[in-house]
């Protein structure tokens, strides 16, 4: 199964519809319109919607850890070696930012200067380390489990 396959597979239509309906029944819940039953009805309506959200979840970390063992098998140097390369570049500025200019404004005041951080590199920086643990728990759970087949 191919990775777009994957992503159009996730779930996200269901949720969308599931949502719309609820919304629905929460303005008749909110102005009375609702009897017992049709409470019931609602709170099964968010049960489902919840395990279809935590399915889809399940689904799009799968595919994240997908990509990036593609990338890691890709036949390009680039490709392989991308989000490393940014890695590091956001690390050389954490480091800067923390560390070296810091102590540089102690020997020389006014001389350094922070490199601005802005909030989205922080994010992408997540994601990228999320996926580098994913990507090599994956590969360590592949490798143990055909060494005990």
């Amino acid at each position: 199964m191919s990775i777009l396959s994957k992503v159009a597979g996730l779930g996200i239509g269901e949720i969308a519809s599931g949502l719309g309906d609820l919304a629905k029944d929460i303005r008749a819940a909110v102005t009375g319109e609702l009897s017992q039953e049709d409470k019931a009805r609602v709170e099964q309506k968010l049960l489902d919607l919840q395990g279809i959200a935590q399915e889809t979840g399940a689904r799009l970390f799968e595919v994240q850890g997908d990509i990036v063992k593609a990338e890691a098998q890709g036949e390009s140097w680039l490709q392989r070696n991308w989000r490393p390369i940014l890695m590091m570049s956001i690390v050389a500025i954490v480091v800067n930012n923390y560390l070296l200019v810091p102590y540089g404004q102690i020997f020389f005041p006014g001389s350094v200067k922070v490199l601005e951080l802005p909030p989205a590199l922080w994010e992408l920086m997540k994601i990228g380390v999320g996926g580098y643990v994913v990507g090599r728990t994956g590969e360590k759970m592949i490798k143990e489990w055909k060494n005990n087949k």
